[in-house]
């Protein structure tokens, strides 16, 4: 059987990738020439912002009594759940020494790099998690010097939640700046920051382009393109849940693009009839982005079984894949192209 499009795109990532890519050339090319002074003038254009850009010790301080005692409780405990794991994963990369043969040592150094550019999105919403994630493991890695960028409200500043999660996480300085100038100002080592070796984390389409354009001068985690969900459900899901766990990523951008594979034509239809209500219930913002998300982006796909379902996940490659089908083990098993897995209902990467 060859599996069937309830509902296809009509956009794909590359709708409009071009004219992203010449504005972003262009405004790295200007801030590389025009240093500081160039970079301010794009902050005050994009980030409607004349701050302070490199936040003081006074700033920080200020700024982390403003975080209410409970979300600062929240940030510590992810904090520490995220160090801990990233510091079990540093135990899995050791030096080595090897004699392959009589008196021909090859070996292995793992060695931080000096400098990482932490990018947490903060302008419509704050990403206080991107912190955590970013920050926390550039400094478990032994980075020496840790700068976290964020985009500032204007008039306000970096959120105090996003501020207070970077500095508790290790970051050496923090940058209140946004898009690709804050980008470019850690690469070029503006402001009187070093030079980084590395940009990490999420940002909007222009951000993942100055990461694209950069990468060979600085290393990048990835080329991410809009943030994506794929679910994989089977008719023993909760059509309910399968319908808010795509709305839920679909409101992350307009060109955020979400998917639905099964092999259940009436879980399926029972999703398809469901979303539409589901936006409606969002903020105005938030419905407004998954709106467009699912009607040019969203693709519900149907096959004949779950081999055929893996396979289409595969070939999709999804950044977030959740399954809600029976037999997770199966599913663990035969999975190879996925970013992060997410086995079981009420997995899903919004929790």
């Amino acid at each position: 059987m060859t599996i069937e499009y309830l509902k296809k795109a009509d956009l794909t990532s590359l709708s409009g990738a071009s004219d992203v890519s010449a504005t972003v050339r262009e405004i790295l090319s200007s801030i590389e020439l025009g240093g500081d002074s160039a970079a301010l003038e794009y902050a005050a254009k994009f980030d409607r912002y004349e701050g302070n850009v490199v936040l003081t010790d006074a700033e920080i301080e200020a700024a982390c009594a403003l975080v209410p005692e409970k979300l600062k409780a929240d940030i510590r405990f992810s904090h520490d759940n995220v160090r801990r794991f990233a510091e079990a994963q540093k135990a899995t990369v050791k030096d080595v020494e090897y004699e392959v043969v009589p008196g021909m040592i090859v070996g292995q150094k793992a060695i931080p790099v000096d400098a990482a550019g932490c990018y947490v999105p903060g302008g419509r919403y704050s990403h206080i998690a991107s912190a955590i994630m970013t920050v926390t493991t550039a400094s478990v890695a032994g980075c020496k010097h840790i700068t976290a960028c964020s985009p500032p409200r204007p008039g306000v500043g970096v959120a105090p939640a996003i501020i207070y999660a970077a500095h508790i996480c290790g970051a050496h300085k923090i940058l209140a700046m946004g898009g690709v100038q804050g980008v470019a100002a850690m690469t070029f080592g503006l402001f009187g920051l070093p030079k980084a070796n590395i940009l990490v984390g999420p940002g909007n389409q222009f951000v993942a382009e100055a990461k694209r354009i950069l990468f060979g001068r600085v290393g990048i985690d990835m080329i991410a393109g809009p943030t994506d969900s794929l679910v994989l459900a089977d008719g023993t899901a909760d059509a309910h849940i399968v319908a808010t766990d795509l709305v839920s990523q679909a409101e992350h951008g307009y060109n955020s693009p979400v998917w639905l594979v099964t092999d259940d034509r009436a879980l399926a239809e029972d999703v398809m009839a469901r979303v539409p209500g589901l936006i409606d219930d969002l903020p105005e913002v938030n419905r407004e982005n998954a709106t467009a998300a699912w009607r040019d982006y969203a693709e519900v796909i149907l096959c004949a079984d779950r081999e055929e379902m893996a396979a289409t996940s595969d070939a999709y490659a999804p950044e977030h894949l959740t399954v809600q089908a029976e037999d997770l083990d199966w599913w663990l098993d035969r999975l190879t192209c996925y970013g992060s897995l997410f086995l079981g209902e009420e997995t899903t990467v919004s929790y």
